[in-house]
């Protein structure tokens, strides 16, 4: 891989997962409907959505920014291969630990999640 690209995509890739963990945090279903892809799914163990069903979930969800949750989202690891990607990222959301699989496709010159797949961590106790 070039590292030209490298350089280029990997910080459009971190902005476009700040906004994914702005946009969680602030329930902010509008941003979450541009940086996914239209026909983006969403899996987990026994559950599988469209981005639209998702949408309407965190439309209808508390809101962690208004109860006064800490922004702890972190970026746990990118694997980039040209105009692909796969993001692990860290997210505790309502007194939950998420680990999100986010797949990433770079289609007309723009980084969009067209896959998420997301289960509690396996390492941290919640109850």
């Amino acid at each position: 891989m070039s590292t030209a690209l490298q350089d280029t995509d990997l910080p459009a890739i971190a902005v476009l997962l700040g906004h994914y963990f702005d946009a969680l945090h602030r329930a902010d279903t509008e941003l979450l409907s541009r940086i996914f892809d239209d026909d983006a799914r969403l899996y987990a163990p026994g559950v599988r959505r469209s981005k639209q069903q998702w949408l309407e979930l965190v439309a209808n969800r508390s809101v962690p920014a208004t109860l006064g949750h800490a922004v702890a989202y972190q970026i746990l690891s990118v694997e980039l291969s040209g105009e692909q990607a796969l993001a692990k990222v860290s997210c505790p959301l309502l007194g939950r630990h998420y680990i999100d699989y986010l797949s990433l496709l770079k289609e007309q010159g723009q980084w969009r999640i067209v896959a998420k797949l997301y289960a509690d961590n396996p390492f941290i106790n919640t109850h």
